[in-house]
């Protein structure tokens, strides 16, 4: 249940007036604090009478860095423990990495905004001691282990690179590439967002983009991939306000064309849905997607053009390349992935912090 937004009294004084305070939650690593602070900035500079206070925290796949991604089973692995703060008034707003974001939101939330988009690709990163040997995914000799721990990035690379082998990787991005440098290390390469990469000044470790045209690796990318989502109360007209100057509306209709396709199939952060979106011009947007098993033997595959110039199209569009995946089979390969995961959670050890 939503609460109503609660703001600092501002009281007047004769010498001083005091600033209005916007709270602003984020995940505690340093991707997301330097996304935080992004927006922060932005904001700033937008209204320089309010003051903009970060509050970093821990969710549960943060705690725990064992367990790999896939296995944790339902959404919100990222985003609980902050969208409680928000429900419950002590946060503002919530600045995410949108793919991480549930596509399903607290009741009385709403995705308010999402800023100009990040480069939404997957890329290989080589390791260091291997870069002269390695520049694509076609160039790895059978049995080479490569490292992720999304089982969307597993499914499509086995689909096209069945002699690969693969291997969990947890982490932020500079324990992810202090583990691929490691002599002793058994990774070869590692499959990461290149949003991530860019925002923290390490484009020369990029060695491929993948995308759908790319020879030999085409890959689609996680829904909302490179994009921010600023999460607040539907109720709180103020926090919304401010954010309208930031939002970059073709961004947010791309986004939320892929996030009604992850919705309606009632997938998470951890189902092996791909997708692709571009603008064509005269407010035409392409949407591709795809849909493969952890094995990469069975695929459903889906792709539409339509005009797109609200967010209600948007959403509507996405249902519509949704069912264009399901008549190609893409429920199948959920319903397998779903039981699999709930069979599993029945035998699973609950999780202990160390």
């Amino acid at each position: 249940m939503s609460t109503q937004a609660t703001h600092p009294v501002i009281t007047p004084s004769a010498s001083q007036p005091s600033q209005p305070t916007v709270r602003v939650g984020t995940r505690k690593s340093a991707l997301a604090l330097k996304q935080a602070d992004y927006v922060v900035t932005a904001l700033r500079q937008l209204h320089p009478t309010v003051n903009f206070e970060i509050k970093g925290m821990h969710s549960q796949a943060d705690k725990d860095k064992i367990t790999a991604l896939y296995k944790f089973g339902g959404k919100g692995l990222w985003t609980n423990e902050l969208e409680a703060e928000l429900v419950a008034g002590d946060l503002d707003l919530i600045v995410h990495s949108l793919k991480d974001m549930p596509t399903g939101l607290p009741a009385g939330c709403v995705l308010a905004c999402v800023t100009p988009r990040e480069d939404p690709r997957d890329v290989v990163v080589v390791k260091a001691g291997l870069r002269d040997r390695y520049r694509a995914l076609a160039d790895l000799p059978p049995g080479a282990v490569v490292g992720t721990s999304s089982v969307r990035r597993m499914a499509q690379i086995r689909r096209r690179y069945p002699h690969l082998r693969f291997q969990d990787m947890r982490g932020n991005i500079d324990t992810r590439l202090k583990k691929l440098d490691a002599e002793d290390g058994e990774y070869a390469v590692l499959i990461l967002a290149a949003a991530g990469l860019l925002r923290m000044g390490q484009r020369d470790r990029i060695a491929q983009f993948l995308e759908a045209a790319t020879a030999g690796g085409g890959m689609l990318h996680a829904v909302g991939q490179g994009g921010l989502g600023i999460e607040a109360r539907a109720d709180d007209a103020k926090t919304l306000e401010l954010l309208k100057p930031l939002e970059d509306v073709d961004a947010m209709l791309a986004c939320e064309a892929e996030r009604s396709v992850m919705r309606t199939l009632e997938g998470g952060c951890s189902i092996p849905i791909g997708v692709e979106t571009q603008w064509e011009g005269d407010n035409k947007l392409r949407l591709a997607a795809t849909v493969v098993n952890v094995e990469g033997t069975e695929a459903a595959d889906a792709e539409k053009v339509e005009e797109i110039k609200t967010r209600e199209e948007a959403v509507e569009f996405g249902k519509r390349v949704a069912q264009q995946l399901r008549d190609n089979g893409a429920q199948k390969i959920l319903d397998v992935l779903n039981a699999e995961r709930e069979a599993a959670k029945a035998t699973a050890e609950p999780w202990v912090p160390a």
